[in-house]
């Protein structure tokens, strides 16, 4: 991905749909890297439901962050098609 490109809001919501697969890791980083930046700490990451391919791409990213405190599917209608994730904050140890 070139991040000259990644011009995207940084609102704590972020919709992976409009992403390449290959590009979900380096959009992850990016994404809450600007999230902890700007003090948002609770995510919700959209990746719809599908066959689950990048519901897994997503999880397996977030157990592996350092930074990430929790996640998890959220309990509203949304179900499967979104994962919420708790940040540490900048300065926590990672």
């Amino acid at each position: 991905m070139d991040s000259e490109l990644f011009d995207y809001p940084v609102d704590g919501t972020l919709d992976l749909h409009m992403f390449k697969p290959k590009d979900v890791t380096s959009v992850l980083t990016e994404y809450l890297t600007q999230c902890r930046i700007n003090g948002i700490l609770h995510i919700r990451i959209i990746h719809g439901k599908g066959q689950g391919v990048l519901r897994q791409l997503v999880h397996s990213y977030l157990k592996k962050c350092s930074y990430v405190k929790e996640f998890r599917t959220p309990v509203d209608s949304s179900g499967w098609g979104a994962t919420i994730a708790i940040l540490k904050p900048l300065g926590e140890t990672d």
